[in-house]
């Protein structure tokens, strides 16, 4: 009987956990070929990113909402980069699992080479940095005048991107020590050397 429970555990495990690696397999495939699309409905999961150092060209910055397959709107703001590398990278995020607690799942790489990602777009609900350093800064400039940095094609067409409203935009930016609370990420393109996936039991996001 014990044993038989046991599987039965493991199943349960294997039900919530799978299609989450699953996902992850299928996005940074995706993201490869550049087939992501731009906009899409967020799971509205909440997940960590961190990075030693994130040196990016063509940067901007500009709020949007995003909205979830249930509906739910979640403000976000975005910060797109034309071509960025990333040193040190960590993705994190963790799902309670009925019975066995949290599960945590967590990918790394970048460490021996930066990862390097084009066209990427980073829909945060919190950002740290511990050293921002820009070059051809512009603070306020309208959403619809951002030409230093990309905008998501979708983002432009969507009802949540007002033209008029706050932005930023830089020529080029070094942020290190970065710490992100992220809904989604999309990028035409993400190579991420030393690319390490693991599955741990408890809370272990990146820090």
């Amino acid at each position: 009987m014990p044993h038989r429970a046991g599987r039965t555990r493991w199943r349960r495990f294997a039900v919530i956990l799978v299609p989450s690696v699953a996902a992850c397999a299928a996005l940074g495939i995706a993201m490869a070929q550049g087939a992501l699309a731009a906009s899409f409905l967020i799971s509205g999961q909440r997940f960590q990113v961190t990075a030693d150092a994130l040196t990016i060209r063509g940067f901007s910055l500009y709020s949007m909402v995003d909205v979830s397959r249930r509906g739910e709107a979640v403000p976000v703001l975005v910060t797109g980069a034309g071509h960025a590398a990333i040193s040190g990278l960590c993705q994190s995020v963790t799902v309670d699992v009925p019975v066995l607690g949290p599960q945590t799942l967590k990918l790394t790489g970048g460490n021996e080479r930066p990862a390097e990602a084009s066209n990427m777009f980073l829909d945060a609900t919190f950002e740290s940095i511990g050293q921002a350093n820009f070059n051809g800064i512009d603070i306020g400039i309208a959403q619809g005048e951002i030409t230093k940095g990309p905008v998501s094609p979708g983002d432009r067409d969507a009802r949540s991107f007002d033209p008029n409203g706050f932005a930023q935009q830089a020529e080029s930016a070094t942020l290190t020590d970065v710490h992100v609370t992220a809904v989604a990420i999309s990028a035409g393109t993400f190579n991420v050397p030393g690319l390490h996936v693991q599955i741990q039991q408890g809370r272990h996001e990146c820090l």
